[in-house]
């Protein structure tokens, strides 16, 4: 059983940039490696929307539309770390971002419209002042 730690949120004026970290603890056999990886979101209100993937089989990413080319999505295999950077933030990225992940068996590119992820974290919360 995973456990997902998420950090780095907090209040930051638009225009600005925040770094969220995802830790992932509780492996047995596996590794971070055989994970896809996600970043979720949730604005007050709102459903929950794929934010940002990371496939596990080649490495392959995929950006909800309103985030691309702002938000990077990253790991780090050796601190089982998964990271998103946000830059150019807007007041309508505020919501709780989670961190999921789900393990993979055969060849998989993700994509950001997907939801089966098995494990997440207890989110962070981004507010992004005007």
């Amino acid at each position: 059983q995973l456990q997902l730690v998420e950090s780095g949120g907090g209040l930051v004026q638009s225009g600005g940039s925040l770094r969220l970290s995802c830790v992932v603890s509780g492996f047995t056999l596996d590794t971070l490696d055989f994970y896809d990886l996600a970043w979720f979101r949730q604005a007050p209100g709102k459903e929950r929307e794929g934010v940002s993937c990371l496939s596990r089989t080649d490495g392959s990413t995929d950006y909800l539309d309103s985030v691309r080319g702002r938000f990077t999505i990253s790991k780090d295999s050796a601190k089982n770390a998964v990271y998103l950077q946000m830059n150019s933030l807007k007041p309508e990225d505020t919501a709780v971002y989670y961190c999921a992940a789900v393990q993979v068996y055969r060849a998989h590119i993700c994509a950001v419209s997907e939801t089966q992820y098995d494990y997440w974290g207890q989110g962070t919360q981004v507010t992004v002042s005007s």
